[in-house]
């Protein structure tokens, strides 16, 4: 199965400015995310990028980069922009890495990307099992419900489904949540589309980009994981969390 790997990568961020060349160890957190992304076996790794420090960082540490509009409002413009610039086909599925995962297994690459060829979809994406109230009451921690074919049903910062009646006097009942892993596959033709929308009502209300997909009636399709991957990287904090984990993990 071919696959190529395109990995949004914006300089700035609100809460860790610079985030893409914030150090883990001794290498940058994309070096780190384009370390695994080679490992999933893509035929191609790139990183699309609107800072030419980024684009820089990363062919010195010997990956392909590509500068991008700074303009776009979202990963998926960004990924697009990068699949034109790279002359992909349109029946060629990329997969979204994104660039503040540095410990993603790259398992977890390859796999979303053979859900394309498995369901002959357009989108695909990765949940794993919610274990914790505190986390199914997260509203960072995005929830999804799919139906018994494994196609999503809804997206949510909600506790989704609602447990009527359970013991805890929430609505989490271990072993009925599901929360939503930030990492697409796609075809090109079908990113074409997506971006060629407009945002939609409950994109807006929720901030999900995902639910313009389901609001113009089309699918994504989802594979649950055992076990949830390592949480990505938006704060300082996080940062620090990153090089313990690195350090005691190396």
């Amino acid at each position: 199965m071919k696959f190529h790997v395109i990995i949004p990568a914006r300089y700035e961020s609100s809460r860790l400015p610079g985030k893409p060349l914030a150090k883990i160890g001794q290498r940058t957190m994309i070096e780190h995310v384009c370390l695994r992304a080679a490992e999933s076996g893509a035929q191609s790794v790139t990183v699309a990028t609107d800072h030419i420090d980024i684009k820089t960082c990363v062919e010195v540490a010997g990956f392909n980069a590509v500068m991008t509009d700074r303009n776009h409002v979202s990963g998926s413009d960004r990924i697009y922009q990068a699949t034109e610039i790279l002359g992909l086909a349109d029946d060629d599925i990329i997969v979204n890495v994104q660039g503040d995962e540095p410990f993603i297994p790259h398992q977890n690459i390859s796999q979303v990307a053979g859900l394309i060829n498995e369901h002959q979809t357009g989108m695909a994406t990765l949940c794993c099992p919610i274990v914790d109230q505190q986390e199914a009451n997260d509203p960072n921690a995005v929830k999804v419900i799919f139906d018994k074919n494994s196609k999503a049903i809804y997206f949510s910062r909600s506790t989704i489904p609602f447990v009527r009646g359970a013991s805890t006097g929430s609505n989490f009942c271990l072993g009925n949540h599901y929360r939503h892993i930030g990492i697409y596959a796609y075809t090109k033709s079908f990113l074409a589309e997506f971006i060629s929308w407009a945002e939609s009502s409950l994109e807006k209300l929720e901030k999900l980009e995902q639910l313009r997909v389901i609001e113009n009636s089309r699918s994504i399709y989802l594979a649950v994981l055992k076990n949830s991957p390592p949480a990505g990287i938006d704060t300082p904090e996080d940062l620090v969390r990153a090089n313990q984990h690195y350090q005691k993990n190396r």
